[in-house]
């Protein structure tokens, strides 16, 4: 993989569950997130999300409401927790394998989600991914809002988000290899020039057929 970049989405892929949805029970576990019917909220937004059909907004409205009231320091503190305490351990050992394989053959690597920036980087950092994009957020007075700051890396947006990082990074690679799970992330299937998918959905596998793209068994 000469000069190639290895593009990665998290959940599902990299981590054998949902980050969101883990915050989302840590949030409740902390005694933050407190509104009845928070976690069966949860569910069914992730639901729509699974089909392809969550309004990003919508959803960003409910998951940053429990936290608005905390410092951005705070939510970062939080973050790091989650992941130390309930992320870090559902890494896919092949997903670990790969990265450090990926680290020796000095290949640059990105992490590109449609989780929050605050959630993806503090996984990035803990699995030693370098790089790392998620759905960024327009801060006020030190707080987080749910009001999306430019392209959310969500469906189409993570080609143009992942367009936009080679732009600004001034890099240009032979090769771009995605490793996915998910019908949202088809665009950036499309668009790559290698497709790994990861356990994928029903409605991405049969995307595949006749199509070189690799299906991977992973747990």
């Amino acid at each position: 993989m000469p000069n190639s970049l290895i593009v990665f989405d998290m959940d599902e892929t990299l981590i054998n569950a949902d980050c969101a949805m883990l915050w989302h029970e840590f949030l409740v576990e902390q005694g933050i997130a407190t509104q009845p019917g928070f976690i069966t909220e949860d569910k069914r937004l992730m639901a729509l999300y699974a089909k392809g059909e969550l309004d990003m907004q919508q959803y960003l409205a409910f998951s940053i409401q429990p936290i608005s009231h905390l410092s951005v320091q705070q939510v970062s503190q939080l973050a790091d927790q989650c992941v130390e305490e309930k992320i870090l351990p559902l890494l896919f050992p092949q997903a670990k394998i790969l990265i450090e394989q990926l680290h020796q053959r000095q290949q640059v690597m990105l992490i590109i989600s449609a989780s929050v920036s605050f959630l993806v980087t503090a996984v990035a950092k803990r699995i030693d991914i370098p790089h790392a994009i998620g759905i960024d957020l327009v801060e006020q007075q030190g707080r987080f809002t749910a009001t999306i700051l430019g392209t959310p890396t969500y469906q189409q947006g993570k080609v143009t988000r992942l367009q936009q990082w080679c732009q600004q990074h001034h890099e240009t690679f032979s090769a771009v290899h995605f490793y996915t799970d998910s019908i949202n992330d088809l665009p950036l299937c499309q668009y790559a020039d290698f497709a790994y998918l990861v356990n994928p959905c029903e409605r991405l596998e049969k995307q595949a057929q006749g199509k070189p793209w690799q299906i991977l068994h992973w747990g």
